[in-house]
């Protein structure tokens, strides 16, 4: 079974129809159906909330919240490791302190990120990425 770590750029291309959004939408259909293991850090979902609310309100962000958790998209809580692999990526790379979480969650798991998010650029020889 294939495992596969979503940045917030993927979650939110799917919500907002962006290009990229039928591969999404495919991956979570896998997921739903047990043939690919979805993830996704809690910082990353943080990312997503907060671009929700300040788009729309507090509440809506929270209804979408509930409905990514059904979905079959593990959130993963972040430990010292994780914070520490992430760190080392931002020391190391001019990536966002968020996007290294989904970095280092992927690095973590062998998993493949996925994101159309170029900051991610940096990291290729250190994770696997499929571009959206």
């Amino acid at each position: 079974m294939a495992t596969k770590v979503l940045d917030s750029y993927a979650l939110m291309a799917f919500f907002e129809d962006e290009p990229g959004a039928d591969f999404v939408r495919g991956l979570i259909h896998k997921a739903v159906e047990s043939d690919t293991t979805l993830l996704m850090s809690v910082v990353n979902l943080g990312e997503v909330w907060y671009s929700i609310a300040r788009t729309n309100s507090p509440e809506t962000a929270d209804q979408y919240v509930h409905e990514i958790k059904g979905m079959g998209i593990e959130i993963v809580d972040i430990d010292w490791t994780l914070t520490r692999q992430a760190a080392v990526f931002k020391v190391n790379g001019n990536i966002s302190y968020a996007d290294c979480f989904a970095a280092a969650l992927a690095k973590a798991k062998k998993a493949e990120l996925i994101t159309g998010d170029k900051e991610f650029k940096s990291l290729e020889g250190e994770i696997k990425i499929t571009w959206i």
